[in-house]
């Protein structure tokens, strides 16, 4: 049985023997360490990770997984008199239902998702989407067709900012270059997707899970498992390919996921294991000089 611990925490910390894809490299950038923001409302003993926040930087979602991570579950709060209020479900979770990696589209109006709710046996996760009407009010969730969904886990689904409504994901379906692969879908005007394996250098023989785009196309983050841990490899584009700049120097005890750039692509937020590999903390590292150090929002 697939479950979510397999598709992402056991890919996550399994040891496997994997030989990386020609072109990669196990440098790590230079940058000063990471530092844990995760607001003290949200801080559990439980494992917080993949935010999104409105563009106002007032509503955030994320998902909390157990310790055991056999279940997710979607949360939102919003910045009330200078505090976060107590997370809670929002109005489109599925009780009882693992669902994660949120991310809302440039203009608020949607907010995408994977979801179990489509699968009797509630393990294999799927890409929804929900959208919000005029007066701020979540609707009701749609399911992707495929073949942006498949018979395998898709994760972290992230909407581009660019006019055609791309979504960029991760997805272990057949035909891949390795265990796991990043995928780019398009949508055409009948509603129909196309969906394409990015490609060397970003997807591998090893286990690319998951991915972040910059607002401007030029930087992308995977979440990779090369024969350790999970963890992440920075990437820029190099005309028409991409080049890789090396691994963000993050723990190596634990895995890290929910890659998150800042809207000038120079900061990164992710999770990783804190206090005990079972608490999952967000933090922040800076790709480069001149990041915004006002960013991930903060609620004061």
């Amino acid at each position: 049985m697939i479950s979510r611990l397999s598709t992402r925490a056991v890919v996550a910390t399994a040891w496997l023997s994997l030989a990386c894809a020609a072109g990669c490299r196990s440098d790590v950038i230079e940058t000063p360490a990471a530092v844990r923001v995760t607001p003290e409302a949200f801080s559990t003993d439980e494992y917080e990770s993949s935010p999104t926040f409105s563009q106002d930087g007032s509503e955030v979602y994320f998902f909390r997984a157990d310790r055991g991570f056999g279940r997710y579950r979607l949360l939102t709060s919003r910045c009330v008199e200078g505090r976060w209020t107590k997370p809670t479900p929002p109005s489109f979770a599925k009780p009882g239902v693992s669902e994660a990696d949120p991310a809302l589209s440039a203009d608020g109006r949607w907010l995408y998702y994977v979801s179990a709710r489509a699968d009797p046996e509630g393990e294999r996760l799927d890409i929804w989407r929900v959208q919000r009407d005029g007066i701020g009010a979540w609707g009701e969730p749609e399911r992707l067709p495929e073949p942006v969904n498949s018979k395998q886990s898709q994760l972290l689904p992230r909407p581009q900012p660019q006019p055609d409504g791309r979504l960029l994901f991760g997805s272990s379906r057949p035909g891949g270059m390795g265990q796991g692969d990043i995928y780019l879908a398009t949508p055409d005007a009948d509603g129909r997707w196309r969906v394409e394996n990015v490609g060397a250098p970003i997807s591998t023989s090893a286990n690319e899970y998951e991915a972040e785009l910059s607002r401007d196309g030029n930087v992308m983050v995977t979440v990779a498992n090369r024969g350790t841990t999970s963890h992440l490899y920075v990437y820029e584009r190099d005309g028409k390919t991409w080049r890789e700049r090396g691994r963000v120097p993050a723990r190596t005890d634990v895995f890290q996921v929910g890659p998150l750039l800042s809207p000038d692509g120079r900061r990164l937020l992710f999770a990783q294991g804190d206090n005990g590999k079972h608490s999952g903390e967000w933090f922040v590292i800076d790709l480069e000089k001149n990041a915004d150090l006002g960013w991930p929002p903060r609620c004061e």
